[in-house]
């Protein structure tokens, strides 16, 4: 599907606030089930296709660590994975020697952008970070901003926002947009992507949303999850914002990214959500300019069975460790 090059400088430029692109809509929870149904059964991808797509999944994965205990040296480990994602005999056995193949990202806290730039040098893979008081985003809005332009400053050349929740379940949103449109001039050049909390947002209707609002916003990606919620990334919500990105993209003509991160971990949850994107929104949503999978264990599983692939035998997990 093409080597990794095509993270371009694209911006979703934005508009006014517009209610009525979604004041009224009601998203039929039900339905929106039955068609996430149908997405693992009669639509598989088999052999030497499901190995090429599995590949494609990790050039879109942003490899991350957000834990407590995070250090220096775990960071470097990642950044050094992010770099050769994919074991060389491996490549090797699926004809990609000579393929430059790493993964979308590495995303970090803001304190520790500053490893994963000088860990990544020259690889081309960019640093994205968390910002605005992740992961719940109840720091005042001052501290928010400054978190985001300390995190730029260090490096970072993505950052993950985090939205109000209250705004969404209150239905506030002016004050939801005039916050979003601030964080969006604080990261300056780099691109934003929203995170929505999805899990705590409490129907598909509000997912919508606050999904249209972000993008109006200026949002260049939205996000389902911090991964920190008691619900993360489900198909039912991917499906609802992926239908809001695509009716913005009819309103506007921009092209915003979409990604879901927390609770994906297999390489069975990759294959069904870069099913569902290119279902939904066809194959130019499968580069990692506009899909990013959040997740630190999926590749492990990626790796082992593209291993398997190739050898007809599968590793022991641990031969996959990621750092």
């Amino acid at each position: 599907m093409g080597a990794n090059v095509d993270k371009t400088d694209h911006r979703n430029l934005g508009t006014k606030l517009t209610p009525e692109w979604f004041d009224h809509m009601n998203v039929n929870r039900s339905a929106t089930e039955r068609r996430t149904a149908s997405y693992g059964g009669r639509r598989t991808v088999k052999k030497q296709w499901q190995a090429a797509w599995l590949v494609q999944a990790v050039r879109c994965i942003d490899l991350t660590t957000l834990a407590g205990d995070d250090t220096e040296g775990r960071v470097r480990r990642l950044c050094a994975k992010a770099r050769q994602p994919i074991r060389a005999d491996i490549k090797e056995a699926l004809g990609l020697g000579d393929m430059r193949i790493t993964t979308g990202a590495v995303c970090v806290y803001p304190t520790m952008v500053g490893h994963a730039v000088r860990a990544l040098e020259g690889s081309g893979v960019p640093v994205a970070s968390v910002a605005t008081g992740f992961p719940t985003g109840l720091t005042p809005l001052p501290l928010r901003l400054a978190e985001i332009k300390y995190a730029v400053e260090q490096g970072a050349a993505e950052i993950d926002i985090v939205i109000a929740r209250e705004q969404v379940l209150t239905q506030n949103w002016e004050a939801l947009y005039d916050e979003v449109v601030q964080m969006r001039a604080a990261c300056g050049d780099a691109h934003m992507k929203a995170i929505l909390a999805t899990g705590d947002l409490r129907t598909l209707s509000n997912v919508y949303k606050a999904s249209m609002v972000a993008m109006q916003a200026g949002a260049d990606f939205i996000k389902t999850s911090t991964g920190k919620e008691d619900a993360n990334a489900t198909l039912p919500v991917s499906l609802t914002m992926l239908r809001a990105l695509r009716d913005y993209g009819d309103l506007t003509g921009e092209t915003v990214g979409f990604k879901p991160a927390g609770g994906l971990k297999s390489a069975k949850d990759a294959m069904l959500w870069l099913i569902m994107v290119k279902e939904e929104l066809g194959l130019r949503w499968m580069q990692p300019d506009l899909f990013r999978i959040g997740a630190s264990s999926m590749l492990g599983d990626i790796e082992r069975q593209l291993e398997h692939h190739v050898t007809g035998r599968y590793a022991a997990s641990h031969r996959h460790t990621l750092a």
